[in-house]
């Protein structure tokens, strides 16, 4: 059985009179991407500030690299790196100058720090920009920098919370590409994203809405729990053949350009009554995406 990097059981979190998040439990293994993926307003922040030893929750517990979130936050921020969705970059210090700043804050040795920013700044493709000021660096580049202060003290556990939110594709790319590299070297990770095409990426996934996971698995796992697969036709009228579809079944419809996908045990001969029509429709197991949209709808139908 795989060492655990995080066991969360049964956390409860409230502000005021929200409650945030709803008795949720799942395990991180060692040396994985963990996706942590829902709508906004799902909880994951409130859930990764937890993890980060930031907040207490009102109730159940969470081990971080077997400790307590609750009793030795201390010894927690010393082995993990949270990079929050406001991570704080001095945009008039210099590549280098944040660096270091960062590694005072965590307390790095002088000694060790030349090595540590010379590793980080080769591994990120940042080492050329050094002197460059990281207000005048791009979208792409101030993550990589935000990565690389995050990692200046040799963490064993990362939390990235939507940390290509607003990337461009190319960028969002090249920090996949790091994020490898650094599972390689036996780092864990646990992210929130919005984009479902890097749940995909994810070695496991959990699926949170209004404060509760709704599903939990690989991402092929997740797929699975579309019942009958996905049934997809291209339409001239997407939209209002996907609502036609919704209105006369059981099943979930959504659009994808002018493409409909339906979900949800559903016949051939249902879509075609539900449309007037026959379309060339093909079945296939889906994706990640489409399994988040069924999800969703399934938890609001009996939500």
């Amino acid at each position: 059985m795989s060492e655990k990097s995080v066991t969360v059981r049964n956390l409860t979190m409230s502000f005021k009179e929200v409650q945030a998040v709803k008795g949720i439990s799942f395990e991180v293994a060692r040396g994985e991407v963990f996706g942590l993926v829902g709508p906004d307003g799902a909880g994951k922040t409130t859930t990764m500030r937890i993890l980060a030893a930031i907040l207490t929750p009102d109730s159940g517990e969470a081990q971080i690299l077997g400790l307590s979130s609750a009793t030795e936050r201390e010894k927690i921020h010393d082995r993990i790196a949270y990079m929050s969705q406001r991570f704080g970059l001095y945009q008039d210090l210099t590549v280098e100058e944040n660096m270091e700043f960062y590694a005072d804050m965590y307390g790095v040795k002088r000694s060790e720090l030349k090595a540590s920013m010379d590793k980080l700044l080769d591994w990120s493709g940042l080492t050329q920009f050094r002197s460059r000021p990281a207000g005048k660096l791009s979208g792409g580049m101030k993550q990589k920098l935000g990565l690389a202060c995050a990692l200046i003290h040799t963490p064993e556990l990362l939390l990235l919370d939507e940390p290509t939110n607003g990337v461009d594709p190319v960028s969002r790319k090249e920090f996949w590409n790091l994020l490898y590299k650094l599972v390689d070297e036996g780092l864990t990770i646990i992210m929130t994203t919005a984009y479902l095409d890097e749940a995909e990426r994810c070695h496991s996934l959990a699926f949170m809405d209004r404060g509760k996971i709704t599903a939990r698995g690989t991402p092929e796992e997740i797929v699975d729990l579309i019942p009958g697969g996905v049934l997809k036709f291209n339409s001239d009228n997407p939209f209002e053949e996907s609502n036609r579809i919704t209105e006369s079944t059981e099943a979930v419809s959504t659009v994808f350009g002018s493409q409909v996908h339906v979900m949800g045990n559903i016949k051939e001969e249902e879509i075609e009554r539900s449309i007037d029509r026959k379309p060339d429709i093909i079945r296939s197991r889906g994706s990640v995406e489409d399994a988040f949209v069924y999800l969703s709808e399934i938890e609001t139908d009996h939500g």
